[in-house]
């Protein structure tokens, strides 16, 4: 089949990858450079690891992700997985740290519990009378972002994959098949993949109603020195406790040490709008990691990214079939991990045009 992958984050990356690897002509277009520093895909790194809430069903689901990266370092002759394990600390009852630390005991998946004096003897920058304990698991760590976009890049060109970087897309045809390019040009295929991030509300409006576009950002900092060493060694932090929705990536491959919360966005119809950062937001962000984080004040500023999200209201990923375009919105703020496997699973719903699997899958509602 002829195969139009609209956007080039890494659910549409991966989507190209697995429809051409099964023998489709695929043609990919990104409004964009690929990667696109302004997409969910386009920093450094993001976290994979294996704990969610007991009842989401994303837990198990992890097992095929890192099947389905294990087979895209593979095909790209290289990993760019950093397994550093990854780590929480709750401050208190009912937190979401607590969730998943109950969502690895439900699932039987292996974890230390550590006290907080042993916790912060082991990562001295945690404030250790701030939080009830920590948990450390080794299977998790941080994906590198711009290493796989570029990678799969490589690997697309190399076996036929037509990609199209600045080439933005000012109109889908569902009915048609076909596609019209800013430019005017038009371009028609037998599927159409939608995979546009927070801009799919642009070319498929009538999904606010499922999907609500979000502008955040993130800030990267410079510990204080003495404490440089123990961010070089340490775990991905996936939750900070409390009430923070904050999660921190230690420098791991170009990425430097990485904070970032969910209290830390605001609803952005135009995922264009207010790109730059503002003054004194990477401040904001950072100090809403104290506690648990100790002399949090010391940090430095390094840099502050935005970032633009699209998140259903129960957080989980949405995929519609919409004529002949399949529409993949896999974010929620944690879909990155699953990208090789949403890929693979696009793919399977393009050959057998069944939808309803590839949706219930994405709802983390089937094996």
């Amino acid at each position: 089949m002829k195969i139009i992958v609209v956007g080039g984050g890494i659910a549409g990356l991966s989507s190209a990858w697995a429809l051409t690897k099964r023998g489709h002509e695929v043609t990919l277009l990104e409004q964009g450079p690929i990667p696109n520093p302004l997409g969910a895909s386009g920093d450094h790194h993001r976290i994979i690891r294996r704990a969610y809430g007991a009842t989401t069903g994303y837990g198990a689901a992890i097992t095929e992700a890192y099947a389905a990266w294990d087979e895209l370092w593979a095909d790209l002759g290289e990993s760019h997985y950093d397994p550093r394990g990854f780590m929480a600390v709750s401050r208190e009852p009912g937190d979401e740290a607590e969730e998943y630390r109950e969502g690895l005991e439900s699932g039987n998946y292996p974890f230390e519990l550590l006290q907080p004096e042993a916790a912060a003897e082991r990562w001295p920058f945690l404030d250790v009378d701030t939080f009830r304990y920590a948990f450390f698991s080794k299977e998790g760590g941080a994906l590198h972002c711009r290493r796989i976009a570029e990678g799969l890049v490589r690997w697309l060109t190399a076996h036929g994959a037509d990609l199209h970087a600045n080439s933005r897309v000012a109109g889908v045809d569902r009915r048609q098949g076909v596609v019209t390019l800013a430019d005017g040009t038009s371009l028609s295929a037998d599927r159409i993949v939608v995979t546009a991030g927070a801009w799919v509300l642009k070319l498929f409006p009538e999904l606010a109603d499922r999907l609500t576009a979000y502008r955040t950002a993130v800030v990267y900092l410079d510990p204080p020195a003495d404490l440089a060493a123990a961010w070089a060694a340490a775990p991905v932090i996936l939750d900070v406790g409390g009430r923070t929705d904050g999660y921190i990536i230690p420098p791991s491959g170009e990425g430097g040490l990485k904070f970032g919360s969910g209290l830390h966005k605001f609803a952005s119809p135009d995922a264009d709008a207010r790109r730059v950062p503002e003054p004194g937001e990477g401040e904001a962000i950072r100090d809403l990691f104290a506690p648990p984080i100790a002399r949090i004040g010391e940090y430095r500023m390094a840099d502050v990214k935005t970032c633009a999200y699209t998140f259903t209201a129960d957080e989980r990923f949405l995929g519609v079939g919409l004529g002949r375009a399949i529409v993949v919105s896999a974010c929620s703020g944690h879909g990155y991990k699953f990208g090789a496997a949403v890929g693979r699973r696009v793919a399977d719903a393009v050959e057998s045009d069944d939808i309803g699997t590839l949706a219930k899958w994405l709802r983390a509602e089937a094996a």
